[in-house]
């Protein structure tokens, strides 16, 4: 399968530093490699209405929650690509994973099994020197890709407040050219490795 990477864009705010941050990561890809990028904002979900319980799951066949079904299912990489807030993900992001709670029932979409075996990345820009602080975002991550089945390739951290200070983070420029070269394992829950 040929790879496609979907770079979810979360941010609010065009050309963010985490958008940037992605975007140097991305120009490392192989030309062969099919990118589509998504920026929520302006393509914006609906709140998601848990219906798990209900029967009237269907396919949304158009607008933005069709989109992002469509690209999620097509891509061999699901890059999420939010700035820290409040040590989380961005509410556009979060709006975003909890769609999965519903692309998980709809039938005939087989959304878990689809995903399982493809990579889950993430990249975001933070406001603080000490990178502990995004570890419930990677968290989120890692867990919702443990879920699924999926590999995770980590998160792809930078410094950066002002717009463009990202691209003075010499650490994170660096880390970016080789980012998604590396290997991503198999997530696993944080309990599994303890119990290894």
């Amino acid at each position: 399968m040929t790879r496609r990477f979907l770079f979810v864009l979360g941010n609010s705010r065009p050309d963010g530093n985490t958008e940037l941050l992605a975007r140097r990561a991305a120009e490392q890809l192989p030309e062969s490699v099919e990118q589509q990028w998504i920026d929520l904002a302006a393509h914006p979900l609906p709140d998601f209405e848990d219906l798990r319980h209900d029967s009237d799951h269907v396919r949304p066949t158009e607008g933005n929650v069709a989109l992002l079904l469509d690209a999620t299912l097509a891509a061999t990489d699901v890059v999420i690509v939010s700035p820290l807030y409040w040590y989380a993900v961005s509410a556009h992001v979060k709006r975003y994973l909890d769609h999965w709670s519903g692309w998980l029932r709809t039938p005939g979409v087989d959304f878990k099994a689809t995903l399982a075996g493809r990579t889950l990345w993430g990249v975001t820009a933070l406001a603080h020197d000490e990178q502990v602080v995004a570890d419930p975002l990677i968290g989120t991550l890692n867990n919702s890709a443990a879920y699924m089945g999926m590999r995770f390739g980590g998160v792809l951290l930078g410094n950066g407040s002002k717009p463009g200070d990202v691209l003075r983070d010499e650490e994170a420029l660096s880390r970016a050219k080789t980012f998604f070269a590396q290997d991503a394992p198999l997530a696993r829950f944080p309990y599994e490795d303890r119990a290894a």
